[in-house]
């Protein structure tokens, strides 16, 4: 089987690549036929926005099997295993599972192929994840988009729930070069009749998705007026949380995750589960209590090592990468702190190498496995003007990086050190992979 399973992989893959952005739902509408339609299975949670996605997927999805439910989660991109991205009762589909179901819908992919147009790699992925939650059968599916809204292959599906968490620029390629174009996008999973979540977002794009919703007579509700988080204290491993959601209060809430925009990403999970909820009644604050507490978001502030402490994190835009400065300068406390950055091309590099710059004592710049992935000779240059070449250490390979950093944290107080590897979703799942062995 696992012979299979990586014929099954390589033949996603050779569909090319993720970022290749082509807007049209065509495709992937005629292979849902083709398949029965099976996003009209089981309702359907759908999450936008740009950054906080898959964080909140995770927890919508804790608070929904807290409930005794049965879910499946789809998200994206995934850390070290293509698997990781449709999961079923919080675990990803296993190999034998995987290929299974993509040997049941290979046939359908061809007949597609042919007459409408070659399908893509994501394309197929949401194809396999609709399938397999139909066939399961799932009560509820937590779907996030892969990138944008509108065009999105999750598109096919209508969300009872619509969550949009915070839009800023990212993909400015293919999604537009400003945040109301961006938030246009992303506002197309807003359908006729469901409920809303907005996250806080910048005014521009709350214009136009409060437009949206108003055109398609959807019902809405906003983090800072209808729900939102009433206070917030540091904890051991996480923080303590008061939330007021859509039917309730919930005080003495424990996340195990860092930082303001994870206690948002929170709050916006549990109005999208108080959303679908029948009834006024609240969730209840001992579910509402042991399903944050069984959260977890790995690769996001994630601390996969101690003495030094390393953590992980995934911020790979300005907007991302400042909620990681902010979380790490509240949470970690660090008298010496040393960053292992690896980052794609295409990103705004100048503006994330700035904003880690005030926190940062050594910056190791490397690359990752990514074809997209920037050289560490390019990222020595813009690091140095940010950093200055003598807080600047190139190393070529990523595992040497991190061997580089943690020596380098070593000099100083090993309780106060600490060793941040982030800039690119990449970069972290083969970090994870290097430092935790894990591969699911």
């Amino acid at each position: 089987m696992v012979v299979e399973y990586r014929a099954a992989e390589q033949a996603i893959m050779a569909r090319g690549v993720e970022w290749n952005f082509d807007p049209t739902l065509d495709r992937i509408a005629a292979l849902m036929e083709l398949l029965g339609d099976p996003q009209k299975a089981y309702p359907v949670i759908h999450v936008a926005g740009t950054n906080g996605k898959t964080s909140t997927a995770r927890m919508i999805e804790s608070l929904l099997r807290e409930r005794n439910l049965r879910v499946g989660r789809y998200t994206s991109p995934h850390l070290t295993s293509v698997r990781e991205r449709i999961a079923v009762d919080g675990e990803p589909l296993s190999e034998e599972r995987f290929t299974e179901v993509y040997q049941d819908i290979e046939p359908y992919l061809e007949l597609i192929d042919g007459k409408v147009g070659r399908l893509s790699f994501f394309e197929v992925l949401t194809a396999m994840a609709f399938a397999a939650f139909a066939d399961t059968p799932v009560d509820v599916a937590v779907i996030e988009t892969g990138m944008g809204g509108t065009w999105d292959a999750t598109n096919v599906a209508d969300g009872t729930i619509t969550v949009i968490t915070p839009i800023s620029l990212d993909h400015t390629d293919y999604l537009g070069p400003d945040v109301a174009t961006i938030a246009g996008e992303k506002a197309g999973i807003i359908k006729p009749g469901a409920t809303t979540v907005l996250a806080q977002q910048p005014l521009d794009a709350a214009e136009v998705l409060m437009r949206r919703v108003a055109e398609v007579g959807a019902v809405v509700a906003r983090e800072g007026l209808e729900f939102g988080v009433l206070n917030r204290d540091l904890a051991l491993g996480g923080q303590m949380l008061g939330l007021k959601g859509l039917k309730g209060v919930y005080e003495e809430v424990f996340l195990p995750l860092y930082g303001a925009h994870q206690a948002a990403n929170a709050v916006s999970a549990l109005a999208a589960v108080e959303a679908l909820t029948a009834g006024d009644e609240p969730l209840g604050d001992e579910l509402v209590r042991q399903a944050f507490a069984q959260a977890s978001s790995p690769g996001r502030l994630e601390i996969v090592r101690r003495g030094p402490t390393v953590v992980l994190d995934a911020a790979h835009n300005p907007a991302g990468m400042e909620a990681t400065v902010d979380a790490v300068t509240e949470a970690f406390g660090f008298t010496r702190l040393v960053a292992v950055v690896a980052v794609m091309g295409d990103k705004d590099v100048d503006a994330l190498l700035e904003l880690l710059e005030p926190i940062v004592e050594e910056l190791v710049v490397t690359r990752n496995s990514s074809p997209r992935s920037m050289t560490a000779g390019d990222l020595t240059a813009r690091a140095e003007s940010v950093f200055g070449s003598d807080r600047v250490h190139e190393v070529e390979r990523l595992d040497d990086a991190i061997d580089t950093a943690i020596g380098l944290a070593d000099q100083g107080d090993e309780v106060g050190s600490g060793v941040l590897i982030t800039g690119s979703v990449v970069t972290v799942g083969e970090a994870r992979l290097l430092l935790k062995g894990e591969a699911r």
